[in-house]
């Protein structure tokens, strides 16, 4: 899944000679957090409501009117950006690191979208499945060739079909898959599971307890 699948397009845009009183209120009318700033078509800057509230509040209450300043003067420069067919894991990385709510997607300097943290768990929804009737297992593997195939193997044999797998390593020698399949009966193939050959080391669903 890359960023132009979940990105926000076309995207609400402020200039930067408007004032923070009509950021915020457009803002809120809209129903947004954050507001990409354009100048000549070029972005550069971003603003969002926590800037806003800051910035008003850090402003002597009785000098000049705190929502007239304009929005350059608190826009946050030098923005983050996606391109459009970045990898969402890889943005959600670049978020995470740079602690930032939002990445504008530029492409050719244009901007064509916006993605945001919601964007980002939507997309994760969707790459596990959750969004469908669907059984979940997660297993824990040897961390060596073979494994993952086994256990899709096993599957198949089964006739069930994978609506997704996602795997992730555990230390240095394990790996756990975490795996949608189309039953809602997933006690009757975790035991199955555990029983067949050297067994898998199931762990969900947990063995009932009678």
């Amino acid at each position: 899944m890359l960023v132009k699948d979940v990105m926000k397009s076309p995207v609400l845009t402020i200039g930067p000679e408007a004032t923070l009183e009509e950021a915020f209120n457009f803002l809120l009318e809209k129903g947004i957090r954050h507001l990409p700033v354009v100048e000549e078509g070029r972005l550069v800057g971003i603003i969002t409501d926590r800037d806003i509230r800051l910035a008003t509040s850090a402003l002597n209450p009785k000098g000049p009117c705190p929502g007239c300043t304009p929005v350059r003067e608190v826009m946050t420069r030098g923005v983050v950006t996606a391109d459009p067919l970045d990898p969402v894991e890889e943005a959600a990385r670049v978020m995470r690191e740079r602690k930032i709510g939002c990445l504008p997607v530029l492409e050719e300097g244009l901007l064509l979208g916006i993605v945001t943290g919601i964007d980002l768990l939507d997309a994760l929804l969707k790459l596990t499945g959750v969004t469908e009737p669907s059984g979940r297992l997660e297993v824990r593997l040897p961390d060596r060739p073979g494994e993952l195939a086994r256990l899709t193997g096993f599957l198949a044999g089964r006739g069930v079909n994978i609506h997704s797998l996602l795997s992730y390593p555990e230390g240095e020698e394990a790996v756990r898959a975490v795996v949608r399949v189309n039953t809602l009966e997933t006690h009757p193939l975790a035991e199955a599971l555990r029983r067949e050959g050297e067994g898998f080391e199931v762990l969900w669903p947990p063995r009932k307890p009678w």
